[in-house]
C-alpha cells in the first residue's frame, strides 16, 4: 500500500490503532481523528486531527487531497434492558455510529473521488444477526450502519467500495469490564465456537484486507469475523 493515503477516524485505540498500525507498516500515510494521540507516539507517517464525532465534524482541509481508503472505527457498548433504555441513549448511540459516519464520509468523499479506486470500512456488531438480549440499542444502531454501508456502496460504485465488518465481543478497553477477571475471559471464551474471543488484530486484519488492493472485487458486503457466534452450533 505504499504511497497511498488513507483515514482512520477513532485510529488511536484498539481496532482502530490497529489497522493504523497495519497501514504504516505497509508504507501508507495516514490520516487519524480521534480525541486523543498519545498511543501515536512514534508512528511514522500519521497525522493526528483532534476530532469528537459526537460534538464536532471533521472538515476536507483537514484531510489529504486524495484518500484511497477510509474506516470508521468509533464504538460503544451500551447494553441494558429494554425496560430500561432511554430515547437520548438511543439517539447517543446512533449519532456516534450512525451519523458521525455519515459525517466524516460527506467531507472525505471528494477526496475519495479523486483516487483511482477507493475503499471504505465500517464497523457493525454480530448482535445485528443473533439478536442477542441486552443488545437493542446497539444492535437497532448497527444495524442502521449495515443498511448504511450497502446503499453507499451501491450509490458510490465503482469507483468507490464500501463494507462492513461484523465483529463479536473483542478484547479492547471497551471490553474491559466484560473481560476483568481471568474468570470472566474464560466463561466468554466458551461462548464462542473457537472458544476464545476476538483479539484486536483479528478484526484490524481484515478491516486492512478490505482497504487493500487484495479486495477489489468486494462491496456492499458484511463480513463476519466473530468466532463463528453468528453462524455455528457446538
Amino acid at each position: 500500500m505504499s504511497q497511498k493515503n488513507f483515514v482512520v477516524i477513532g485510529g488511536s485505540h484498539g481496532i482502530g490503532l490497529g489497522l493504523v498500525q497495519r497501514l504504516v507498516a505497509s508504507g501508507a500515510s495516514v490520516t487519524v481523528a480521534s480525541r486523543t494521540n498519545e498511543q501515536l507516539s512514534g508512528l511514522q507517517n500519521v497525522k493526528h486531527v483532534s476530532l469528537d464525532v459526537m460534538s464536532g465534524a471533521m472538515e476536507a482541509d483537514q484531510m489529504p487531497m486524495v484518500i484511497h481508503g477510509l474506516a470508521y472505527c468509533p464504538g460503544s457498548i451500551n447494553l441494558g434492558s429494554i425496560r430500561s433504555l432511554s430515547a437520548e441513549a438511543m439517539i447517543d448511540d446512533y449519532r456516534l455510529h450512525v451519523v458521525g459516519a455519515v459525517k466524516c464520509i460527506q467531507a472525505a468523499l471528494p477526496a475519495m473521488k479523486a483516487a483511482e479506486e477507493c475503499s471504505v470500512v465500517l464497523f457493525s456488531t454480530v448482535a445485528v444477526a443473533q439478536g442477542l438480549p441486552l443488545h437493542a440499542s446497539v444492535a437497532a444502531c448497527k444495524g442502521a450502519v449495515e443498511g448504511l454501508a450497502r446503499s453507499m456502496a451501491a450509490e458510490l460504485a465503482p469507483k468507490i467500495r464500501v463494507n462492513c465488518i461484523a465483529p463479536a465481543l473483542t478484547n479492547t478497553r471497551l471490553a474491559d469490564k466484560f473481560l476483568s477477571s481471568d474468570e470472566k475471559r474464560a466463561a466468554m471464551a466458551q461462548r464462542y465456537p473457537l472458544k476464545r474471543v476476538g483479539q484486536v488484530d483479528d478484526i484490524a486484519s481484515a478491516a486492512y484486507f478490505l482497504l487493500s488492493d487484495e479486495s477489489t472485487w468486494v462491496t456492499g458486503q458484511v463480513l463476519a469475523v466473530d468466532g463463528g457466534m453468528s453462524t455455528l452450533r457446538m
